[in-house]
Formats: C-alpha cells, sequence, structure tokens
C-alpha cells in the first residue's frame, strides 16, 4: 500500500524522526523540513530528503503529514494550501487542532487525518490513535493506518474523543515516568542499589503492560491474581488507595484532556 508513494513529514522533531525511523523500510520516497542544521543531519541520515521550504516539499507528494507544533499548524497550512494537488492525504499530528480548522484551509475536498501517537513510538512500541476529517475515505484511513503501524499499535476513534487521547495515551508515558521514578526511589530506600531498582521498576511496569495486552485480562482480574489474602501485595495496596493515587491519576488525564482543548488555534 505504502511502496512507491511520496511522503512529506513537516517539522522533524521527535515524532517526526520516529515516523522517518518506522518507515525507512516501507519504499516510500520520503522528504522531511526543518530549519536547523542539526535537523537536517539527522533526517538524511534517516533515509530521508531534506527540504527546508514546506511547500516545496508538499508539492507532489501523496501524502503529508504535519509534525508541528499546534500553534505554527496554521502557518504551516498557508504555506503548503497552493501546493496540495487533489487527492493528497494530509495528515496532522499537532496536539488540539481540529481537522475541521485543518480542511477550512485547504482546498475543498483535501482529506485530512487527525492522529495523535506518542514518544514510545521512536522504539516501535508506541500508540497512535486516528480520527478522520470530513472528506477522509476507508482508503485514506488504511493508508493512514499503513503509516503508523510501523510505530507500534494503533486505534481508530470519532474526532470528539481525540483531546481525551492527547490526556491519556499522549501525555500518559510522562506519567507513568514519574510511577517507575518513584518505584525505584522505594526500592533504594529499602536498600536495593539505584541501577538494580531502577531495573527492577522499569521491567515490571513494562511486564505488567505486556499481561493486559497480551492476555486480553482486565487489569483488576490481574491485580487480584498477585493479591494473596493476608499477603504483602494487599497492605501495599492499601497504601496506594489511601494516598489517592488511583483519583491523582485520573484528575492527571481530565487535567492534561482540558489542556489539549486549549491549544487549538484561533
Amino acid at each position: 500500500m505504502l511502496k512507491g508513494k511520496r511522503l512529506a513529514v513537516l517539522g522533524v522533531g521527535t515524532m517526526g524522526a520516529a515516523l522517518l525511523k518506522g518507515l525507512a523500510a516501507s519504499g516510500l520516497a520520503i522528504t522531511g523540513t526543518a530549519k536547523r542544521g542539526a535537523s537536517k543531519a539527522r533526517i538524511e541520515e534517516l533515509g530521508a530528503t531534506y527540504e527546508q521550504d514546506n511547500a516545496q516539499a508538499a508539492a507532489g507528494a501523496e501524502i503529508v503529514v504535519i509534525a508541528t507544533k499546534p500553534q505554527v499548524v496554521p502557518q504551516v497550512l498557508q504555506q503548503i494550501k497552493d501546493s496540495i494537488q487533489p487527492g493528497t492525504l494530509v495528515i496532522s499530528i499537532a496536539a488540539g487542532v481540529p481537522t475541521s480548522r485543518m480542511e477550512a484551509d485547504l482546498p475543498e475536498g483535501t482529506p485530512v487525518i487527525r492522529v495523535m501517537p506518542n514518544t514510545p513510538s521512536v522504539l516501535g512500541a508506541g500508540m497512535s490513535v486516528l480520527a478522520p476529517g470530513a472528506n477522509a475515505s476507508e482508503e485514506d484511513m488504511a493508508l493512514a493506518e499503513a503509516l503508523f503501524v510501523a510505530l507500534g499499535r494503533t486505534a481508530i476513534l470519532e474526532e470528539h474523543h481525540m483531546d481525551a487521547v492527547t490526556g491519556l495515551s499522549g501525555s500518559g508515558p510522562a506519567y507513568v515516568y514519574l510511577v517507575i521514578e518513584s518505584l525505584a526511589e522505594a526500592g533504594v530506600k529499602v536498600g536495593i542499589p539505584r541501577d538494580t531498582s531502577t531495573l527492577l521498576a522499569a521491567q515490571t511496569v513494562l511486564g505488567a503492560a505486556r499481561m493486559v495486552l497480551e492476555l486480553g485480562a482486565h487489569p483488576a482480574l490481574l491485580k487480584d491474581a498477585v493479591t494473596t489474602p493476608a499477603g504483602c501485595t494487599v497492605d501495599g495496596l492499601m497504601e496506594l488507595e489511601e494516598g489517592k493515587l488511583r483519583v491523582t491519576l485520573l484528575k492527571a488525564v481530565v487535567k492534561a484532556t482540558e489542556r489539549s482543548r486549549e491549544l487549538a488555534p484561533d
């Protein structure tokens, strides 16, 4: 599906570079844009062609991915609108920018898809959620999914969920890093060397996540399987509940979701 197609990635930062890396063996002809010289070198190291001008990169591309910060998206759309050919698929990974906002600045009928990936995509372990705009067809969605499955897992949701997706899986790695850091510090507190404690914490989180994904069991059931009567785990869980870990994580997702809504450009 991807082989031979021309892809332009506008604004190659962390996520743009992850996309280039994941698609290196896809057979796509890829052009990436960036302003800094260091980014130019990185784009070329990842096997893509460097182009400084967004309009030049978009010209002739069959797929255009906008990977800039949200506040820059309106400017990028103005730069590329005259370069977009009929049928060109435009994908945005900018948080908070609705497809309707992009469609208004692009040629009439341009298919637009909004995607929210996350940073583990750099290791091919990401989570990307796709939402179609008004003009995106099933074929467009299949093409977009083929791009992002190279970075990990994908899901499709209606666009009104995308701010919540940003608050959960988009920002979620930061919450998990905090949990890993805290577990590692706790290990040090009870006498485990720091490097080993960090390894124990990180591998435990990784293994627990794999149990949820690969066994398909509800996390509560997996938690109960670890919690033996009158054992150590139940005491630890009681401390977490008393410390309101559950409601704190819930509030973090809600707050990040609200902030995503605020990021939408005027």
